[in-house]
């Protein structure tokens, strides 16, 4: 029989302290319905109570120390003793000794809390046309292409030379740009160049995590160097054996920012989906967006700066999925957090004009003072956000969107010469590929070896908008 909790005894000097595990709480109280008169007698006190809540003395005793661990033991008395008055205080009764604690059952102990499950890096995977060429290889039949002739060429040759670009792979022969007589052709050419190295890309990518294709739930693809319809992950899910059910998600017009933007909307879709698998996919053949007879800076700039190539990315997140348990120690890093931001009245800076020829690109003199006056800052706020500094960032993965961009990050942040070399590498083996070239910078650092456990990262891209990705990493 249940027996409420006596609620004024805490309020008697003559009341013992509380021992143990706080039982009789979850009693409801009685203090709301009972009166209990001042000069009542024990006796009196424990009439009223007994009629209230019980039919015996002795059962209102049995009932109470089966109930209320933490009340003191008084032998084998039958009868409890009421309630000091409160006014009674000129001779206060010596509080009886408390309980020793019950010891706490076996298996009873809170276990700690479990980590939070995470956005776990489980691959990435770059592959690259075989059309291998030298940058000086390169700059004569460009110039072909891009000037009329007998054009003078100083500028262009100004141009490869400080681009920062020692090889780069083409989706094509050089020698097969010149019969691309119009945008269907180019795209007709990007499409199946694209299937080709995307199914490459994200095959090896589930291979190296250990997943197969039915583990995708989820897949991101990235391009902004040609449209189809269906898209390129319509085409891809069949050739390479995706689920009936997968989730897909083309991507166009995020540009160079989409690696790292892809990057942040797949861990926002795996916050969601504990133990899904999610894969990003990025394919960027941006010679063949070249212009002919376009003898404009910014053609020239591409002509001299843009790769081609694919990537694809594996993530999976812990949880209550297939694919849950703790992430792979040499898998890569886990993603702590993401910011987004773009910029007002930047439109004009980076882009495609969209024509008869296909797209054209614009690329504003004015981006790296935009990256200095903003980017810099933002990144500063973001990590602060997080209790970190730039100097808490162990690795840098940044897009290699130019040499004069890299410097311009590198001085707006304060960094050592050498913390952008990963970039840079990957700019001079493979130029500028836009989405896929972050992923790329991504990949070299797990063939480099893995960071120390317990290092901070920090992935970041800009594109068209103006836009920046930043994705806080840990490894």
């Amino acid at each position: 029989m249940r027996v409420p909790a006596i609620a004024d005894a805490a309020a008697s000097p003559a009341a013992a302290p509380s021992a143990g595990p706080p039982a009789a709480a979850a009693a409801p109280s009685l203090a709301p319905g009972r009166t209990a008169a001042t000069g009542n007698t024990a006796a009196t006190a424990m009439t009223t109570a007994a009629a209230t809540a019980m039919t015996t003395a002795t059962a209102m005793t049995t009932a109470a120390a089966t109930a209320m661990t933490a009340a003191p033991a008084t032998g084998a008395a039958t009868t409890p003793t009421a309630p000091r008055p409160a006014d009674t205080a000129t001779a206060p009764a010596t509080p009886a000794p408390a309980a020793p604690a019950p010891a706490t059952p076996a298996g009873t102990v809170p276990a700690p809390a479990p980590a939070a499950p995470t956005t776990t890096v489980a691959a990435v995977r770059t592959v690259l046309p075989p059309h291998r060429y030298a940058q000086e290889d390169l700059t004569e039949r460009i110039g072909d292409l891009c000037l009329p002739p007998g054009a003078d060429r100083a500028v262009l040759r100004r141009l490869h030379a400080a681009s920062g670009v020692r090889t780069r792979h083409l989706a094509l022969p050089i020698e097969r740009y010149a019969a691309l007589g119009d945008f269907g052709q180019a795209n007709d050419a990007w499409l199946a160049a694209g299937l080709e190295l995307g199914e490459a890309a994200v095959t090896g990518a589930l291979t190296e995590a250990g997943l197969g294709p039915a583990d995708v739930d989820l897949l991101v693809c990235a391009s902004i160097t040609g449209v189809a319809a269906p898209s390129l992950d319509a085409r891809l899910a069949g050739r390479i054996g995706l689920r009936p059910d997968v989730k897909r998600l083309p991507v166009f017009g995020l540009g160079c920012v989409a690696g790292a933007a892809g990057l942040a909307r797949v861990h926002d879709y795996l916050r969601g989906h504990p133990g899904g698998v999610a894969v990003l996919l990025t394919v960027e053949l941006c010679s063949l967006t070249l212009q002919r007879r376009d003898d404009s800076r910014a053609n020239l700039v591409a002509g001299a700066l843009f790769g081609d190539g694919a990537a694809a990315l594996v993530a999976r997140r812990g949880g209550a999925g297939p694919h849950a348990g703790p992430p792979d120690a040499a898998a890569g890093p886990s993603v702590v957090a993401t910011r987004s931001r773009l910029y007002p009245d930047s439109e004009r800076l980076l882009g495609w004009e969209i024509g008869a020829g296909g797209f054209r690109v614009v690329i504003d003199a004015g981006v790296p003072a935009l990256v200095r006056e903003h980017v810099g800052r933002d990144l500063r706020d973001f990590l602060a956000e997080h209790g970190l500094t730039v100097e808490d960032i162990g690795t840098w993965v940044c897009h290699p969107g130019g040499p004069r961009v890299l410097s311009a990050l590198t001085d707006a942040l304060e960094l050592p010469p050498d913390a952008l070399d990963l970039a840079r590498r990957s700019l001079a083996a493979a130029g500028n590929m836009s989405s896929v070239s972050v992923l790329h910078v991504l990949e070299s650092i797990r063939a480099a070896g893995r960071p120390a456990p317990g290092t901070w990262g920090l992935l970041l891209a800009m594109g068209p908008g103006f836009c920046s990705e930043l994705v806080l990493l840990r490894w």
